[in-house]
């Protein structure tokens, strides 16, 4: 039941800041009056927020309650969700948007680490991470299709006289339904998780293990992972303005095919998981991204027209594949870098600090893509350069493995008065 609780709001927390914009995007770009530059813009405000709350995250999560801090994470950003509704504007959705930067990573992302973490044990977590990652996209999959439901019963039947007023009572259910979801899972984690404090060491003492960590080469390798398969993940967000745009579909249909799309991710994480456990976890985030460069390179100069269509669903699919194997495994790098237990908040809010640095540059890059040649040119120089992101993850898995291999940069600083681990 833990773990199942984790993983159930390991995926509701960012119901409201990024499935809004991932499963429908285009209903959303019309019924807020945005281009894609402005919404680029204002996950850049929310990444700036999310970058600076992960060293101080990862120190609360090495002190107190995971129940305390999934809880009160959980309560604040359903609480955006009632903002997010009355549609406001610009001004008021950038400063929203870096508000659940806040709600969503200082009190929330470095606790489910580490509750992960500790649930997988010494042995298997490459199985404990693929079933959080795999069990988040079940349960993304699921609402998202309820959110489409939501959206098709209330959108008028005929689309194609569909007005900006109609598109936005449809798009207020969806942020009700999602607000309402994310409430309920602050009720479960409160119910379900023990209120267990971890190491009483002083919140001095725990950034400065966070500091400490900056300086292992291992850190950067697993943050420059993190940075391109998270570059890849976002860009996910895309595809239902591709279908929308490129492939001629409503926005009810682009929004169900993402849906569909993400069905992929429980079975593709778990997967993963379990072949990391007995391969090794790096070796499978370099398939990934090797998988990654030929889906994109095929997007980047396919056009929807003959054969063309089926190579277009065919590298789709492959892609998504390949993004959802990288979100499977690339915390289990943790065990396999051999982090002592007691700086495991340290690394992970550290790594993340750094790996989720996408979160602040990626959305305004590819906005501007977008927007600098709308329709298929603009969407096939954004496949090029997730390609180009994906051929330096490869580049940076080789890094990382080169590392593991070295004594001396899996040997830990002993900032807490323990012995030094030479694991």
């Amino acid at each position: 039941m833990l773990m199942l609780t984790l993983v159930f709001a390991g995926e509701i927390v960012f119901l409201l800041p990024f499935h809004t914009t991932r499963f429908f995007r285009p209903t959303m770009l019309e019924a807020f009056e945005l281009t894609n530059t402005q919404l680029g813009d204002f996950f850049a405000a929310y990444g700036v927020l999310a970058m600076i709350a992960y060293f101080p995250g990862g120190a609360l999560a090495d002190r107190f309650s995971a129940r305390s801090l999934l809880t009160a994470s959980l309560i604040t950003t359903s609480a955006g969700g009632l903002y997010m509704a009355t549609f406001p504007g610009p001004v008021g959705l950038a400063l929203l948007f870096a508000y659940w930067g806040i709600t969503t990573i200082l009190l929330f992302w470095a606790a489910l680490i580490r509750a992960t973490r500790e649930w997988g044990g010494h042995d298997e977590q490459g199985r404990a991470f693929g079933i959080l990652e795999g069990g988040r996209g079940l349960v993304a999959a699921l609402l998202a299709s309820g959110g489409v439901m939501l959206l098709a019963m209330f959108m008028p039947d005929n689309l194609d006289q569909l007005n900006n007023e109609e598109r936005k009572a449809a798009f207020r259910t969806v942020i009700y339904f999602y607000s309402f979801v994310t409430l309920a899972a602050a009720a479960m984690t409160w119910l379900v998780i023990p209120p267990v404090k971890h190491i009483g060491d002083s919140t001095i003492a725990l950034l400065r293990n966070s500091l400490a960590v900056l300086g292992r080469p291992l850190v950067w390798a697993q943050a420059g992972v993190i940075i391109c398969a998270y570059c890849a993940y976002k860009g996910f967000d895309n595809y239902s303005l591709y279908a929308v745009q490129v492939l001629g579909m409503n926005e009810v249909d682009a929004a169900s095919l993402t849906a569909y799309g993400t069905y992929v991710r429980p079975v593709a994480a778990i997967a993963a998981g379990f072949v990391a456990d007995r391969w090794a976890a790096g070796k499978t985030v370099g398939t990934a991204f090797v998988l990654m460069v030929l889906a994109y390179s095929a997007l980047a100069t396919s056009m929807p027209a003959g054969a063309g269509i089926f190579i277009i669903y065919g590298n789709l699919f492959v892609s998504v594949v390949a993004i959802f194997m990288l979100r499977g495994v690339y915390f289990a790098l943790l065990e396999e870098n051999e982090v002592p237990p007691y700086l495991t908040g340290a690394v992970a809010g550290t790594v993340s600090f750094i790996g989720y640095t996408p979160e602040i540059f990626f959305g305004p890059i590819t906005g501007r893509i977008l927007d600098a040649n709308p329709g298929a040119v603009g969407h096939q120089n954004y496949f090029l350069f997730l390609a180009v992101v994906a051929a330096i993850g490869v580049v940076v898995v080789a890094w990382l493995l080169t590392l593991q291999k070295n004594r001396m940069a899996t040997r830990w600083p002993d900032v807490t008065g323990r012995a030094n681990q030479d694991i």
